[in-house]
């Protein structure tokens, strides 16, 4: 049988869940949890998503995640590779780390987006990890956050969840608020039962009739979808690479043209080609193409060395580091 389709647009959201194989408990150290965070967080900033929620339990994980570039796809799968291959490198395993494909349920932005962060704030005290009153403690989460204005990542929007709760506002107030209202959903509300716990993993689309009505019409579902997951989706992520490196190249005052006679592994173009793997997907392949760096592997290895010993120092990473990520 053939893969289900994923529909990617720019602006969808999507509630994303997956689990270990075989239902492991491949978060059950503090240490696997974090390592799992600092890839999520890298996969938003290299992907441009925008992170609405997100909650890590001992054996799966849940996402509720903006797509502006409508990159899906190529971001989860950087997301899953990269931490599978930290984890097993570590443990000197192999194999597979979670189980098949991971879940994509579209959302509609609004009521449905909101209810999603609230299942998922609410994620430990039904498995019984944390009562409602401890919830903030729960650190592997994005309500963890909500607390902490200071240490949240630009991409995180927990201000989604307040919204969607009654128009609260992002401030002590409004956050010791939203906890009553958590206390509330656990007690009477939707996202407090457990049979509307399951329907928020389960379907395709989560929302009004309307949403999914106008999903059907407006995207045409598989003949747009095909288009957007083979040759379109390569093709959309090539030019925003290229727009990126253009905008590189212009902050520190370089030229592809003057990459073709200068040195493979001139600093600048380390640079430039280390700045572009912090901010987008492109890979090495298409970077050494373009900046004439030579063969992939060899790239990579002078990257490693490049990072291990000049940024410190060279002012072309100053430059680039300095630019807004706007």
């Amino acid at each position: 049988m053939p893969r289900k389709l994923r529909l990617e647009f720019p602006g969808a959201c999507y509630h994303v869940i997956n689990r270990g194989n075989y239902r492991a408990d491949i978060f059950k150290t503090e240490g696997a949890k974090a390592a799992f965070e600092a890839c999520l967080f890298e996969a938003c900033t290299k992907s441009g998503w925008r992170l609405h929620a997100y909650v890590l339990m001992s054996n799966h994980y849940h996402l509720a995640v903006e797509t502006p570039e409508g990159n899906l796809v190529s971001g989860m799968h950087w997301l899953q590779a990269t931490f599978a291959n930290r984890f097993n490198k570590l443990r000197g395993e192999r194999g597979h780390l979670f189980q098949g494909r991971y879940k994509a349920l579209l959302v509609e932005e609004g009521e449905a987006l909101g209810q999603v962060c609230h299942y998922l704030h609410l994620n430990p005290v039904r498995a019984r990890i944390a009562p409602v009153r401890e919830l903030a403690a729960f650190r592997y989460g994005s309500y963890w956050y909500l607390s902490r204005p200071k240490q949240r990542p630009a991409f995180l929007r927990v201000e989604t969840a307040l919204l969607e709760a009654g128009g609260l506002p992002d401030n002590p107030a409004g956050r010791d608020s939203y906890a009553e209202y958590l206390a509330w959903q656990v007690t009477s509300g939707p996202a407090g039962r457990s049979k509307a716990y399951v329907n928020m993993s389960r379907g395709w689309a989560m929302g009004g009739s309307d949403f999914k009505r106008t999903l059907i019409k407006d995207h045409a579902l598989v003949a747009r979808t095909r288009a957007w997951e083979s040759i379109g989706a390569r093709e959309v992520r090539e030019l925003q690479w290229a727009e990126a490196l253009a905008r590189a190249l212009r902050a520190v005052g370089k030229t592809e043209t003057g990459a073709v006679t200068a040195a493979k592994s001139a600093p600048w173009k380390l640079a430039v080609a280390a700045w572009l793997k912090t901010r987008t997907q492109a890979s090495n392949g298409w970077l050494s193409h373009r900046l004439h760096l030579g063969a992939p592997a060899a790239l990579s290895r002078n990257l490693t060395h490049y990072r291990r010993t000049l940024t410190a120092k060279d002012p072309t990473w100053k430059t680039l580091t300095s630019i807004s990520a706007t």
